[in-house]
């Protein structure tokens, strides 16, 4: 085998992060279920994506508009993230159902 001496040094690759929570069908049915509980708190105050980023900013988080559309498109976001979106909108409750 050769080699390049000037080569910069490449990491090696081991095998891909495998995470077999975020394959079970419980968890995604969870992740669904906090998407839906999230954007029902944003419509029922009429709060849009841009609104929450500039509130989000406000508590010291920041978030562009499209990472918040993705980021609670997948649904799989922290419960810090949850918290904090709840803060910045300023909801004292949360409907679970």
């Amino acid at each position: 085998m050769m080699t390049n001496d000037n080569a910069p040094p490449t990491a090696e690759k081991g095998p891909p992060r495998v995470h077999p929570w975020k394959d079970n069908p419980i968890t995604r049915e969870f992740e669904e279920l906090a998407k839906n509980i999230l954007k029902g708190e944003l419509k029922r105050r009429g709060i849009t994506y841009a609104d929450l980023a500039k509130r989000l900013e406000k508590i010291g988080v920041s978030e562009t508009e499209r990472n918040l559309n993705n980021k609670i498109s997948r649904g799989g976001f922290s419960a810090a993230f949850l918290f904090q979106v709840m803060t910045a909108i300023e909801a004292k409750e949360l409907r679970l159902v």
